[in-house]
């Protein structure tokens, strides 16, 4: 046998510094995606399936970015549960991030139905009206309801952690709360509602970005 399996081999994992700009990247890529897959839905569902031809290219483009988006979400939600430590509360630790695990399998169903609606508006040959209808009400009814309300778990889990470790500002912390709220409360079919939780995730990515820097100084 050959090598040394002592201590001095191994090195206690950290979470790496450029870990909390996922946030920033996950708030720019999603709010992208929606943005482009809002402008391309029509405001009347029952419009011409031929919408599903014109915006195309935009849809494509969001289904694209959405899995790199979920990626960063990922990254998002390893950080910040790094923070917590050794205040980690199990009960609201799990909601935490059960919420945010529902919250993008939720995203990935509502693209990947948005896919397929893609795909059938590509076939001239499928009767396409009442699939193209059924799809979209499909896509918005996943992300708009599910999505947006498990968002409004997950953020709520995070706020009363933060209000009871003192991790964060308790302003944060209260800021926290009430865009929760208005994700659960707010019953609307339209993307647009949906960009207040991408909004958020920059507000606390930029605060801890900005917080260690701070912290890496004083140590310096």
């Amino acid at each position: 046998m050959t090598g040394d399996t002592g201590e001095g081999q191994f090195r206690q994992l950290t979470t790496p510094r450029s870990a909390a700009v996922a946030g920033i990247l996950f708030a720019a890529l999603f709010a992208t995606s929606l943005v482009l897959l809002r402008t391309a839905l029509p405001a009347d569902p029952h419009a011409d399936p031929a919408w599903v031809g014109r915006g195309g290219s935009r849809i494509s483009a969001a289904l694209v970015l959405a899995p790199f988006a979920g990626i960063a979400f990922l990254w998002f939600i390893g950080v910040v549960r790094d923070r917590f430590g050794q205040l980690e509360d199990r009960f609201f630790s799990t909601v935490f991030l059960g919420s945010g695990l529902l919250f993008l399998a939720s995203v990935f169903v509502s693209m990947a139905v948005a896919g397929g609606v893609l795909a059938v508006g590509r076939q001239s040959d499928i009767p396409q009206g009442d699939i193209v209808y059924f799809g979209r009400e499909v896509m918005l009814q996943i992300n708009n309801v599910y999505a947006v309300r498990m968002a409004g778990v997950f953020m709520i889990s995070l706020g009363t952690i933060w209000l009871r470790t003192g991790l964060m500002p308790r302003w944060l912390a209260v800021t926290t709360y009430i865009l929760a709220l208005t994700l659960l409360l707010i019953v609307s079919l339209s993307l647009w509602v949906t960009l207040v939780f991408p909004a958020w995730v920059l507000m606390i990515s930029i605060y801890i970005l900005v917080g260690r820097r701070h912290e890496s100084r004083q140590r310096g």
